[in-house]
């Protein structure tokens, strides 16, 4: 099992390298579904912490929409962050039909070579889940999707999870690289009904592992902890 933890800060992601992290999602304005980070930050974060760092890039929350402008801000971005060492981007485009916006990711993934690449929850808006697979699975740079399985926590999508792992597992077979990252939603406590339900090997947490369950406050490394042990229970680790 692997652990993805929501850092918006540096020393968000040294309490999570700390506390079982097994990598960063380094992002700013976490009440707005995250925005990209200074490049600062990206280039402090990737020197500080040995764990993988995959970086947002978003330039406003208005929509997953971009227009000309938008998208070059988002390739100087991509060109930034991989001269900044970070391991992986987080990214997803959809067209204004409500459609994954394949030019835009074909102007950005030739950008990518020898990082990571997260498709983030722009994944959940589309309104068929398993078609938006098929087009990703297009894409070898594209290894992951962050997705919840619909608009809804992922709780509560269960079968739609477990039909996407079933689909990526089995494409796998045939050469084709992408991985479910389950977020949004999910808690230490139920953490192990919900691996085993779905066959995800990758979680994506934010919130329910920062003080209080305040999505404005620090890491918990107590509830950080506690979680991670949980995951290597599941995984016999």
């Amino acid at each position: 099992m692997l652990l993805e933890i929501i850092a918006a800060c540096v020393e968000d992601a040294i309490i999570a390298e700390q506390n079982g992290a097994d990598r960063i999602e380094l992002i700013t304005a976490i009440t707005e579904g995250g925005l990209t980070p200074g490049i600062g930050m990206v280039r402090q974060a990737v020197r500080t912490v040995r764990i993988p760092v995959h970086v947002m890039v978003r330039p406003h929350s208005r929509s997953f929409v971009y227009d000309e402008a938008d998208q070059a801000v988002m390739a100087e971005e991509i060109r930034a962050i991989k001269d900044a060492g970070a391991a992986g981007i987080v990214i997803g485009a959809l067209t204004s039909d409500g459609q994954i916006d394949q030019a835009a990711l074909e102007r950005w993934l030739p950008l990518t070579e020898g990082m990571n690449v997260t498709f983030h929850r722009a994944f959940d808006e589309l309104s068929n889940l398993l078609e938006g697979l098929e087009v990703l699975q297009q894409y070898p740079q594209v290894n992951r999707i962050l997705t919840s399985g619909g608009p809804k926590p992922a709780p509560q999508a269960v079968p739609v999870l477990r039909e996407l792992v079933r689909r990526t597992e089995q494409a796998k077979r045939s050469g084709r690289n992408l991985t479910i990252l389950a977020g949004h939603g999910l808690t230490a406590q139920g953490i192990g009904d919900f691996v085993r339900e779905t066959g995800v090997e990758e979680v994506h947490f934010g919130t329910a592992v920062r003080c209080g369950g305040d999505g404005l406050k620090p890491i918990d490394p107590v509830r950080l902890s506690e979680l991670a042990g949980r995951l290597r229970e599941i995984a016999g680790r």
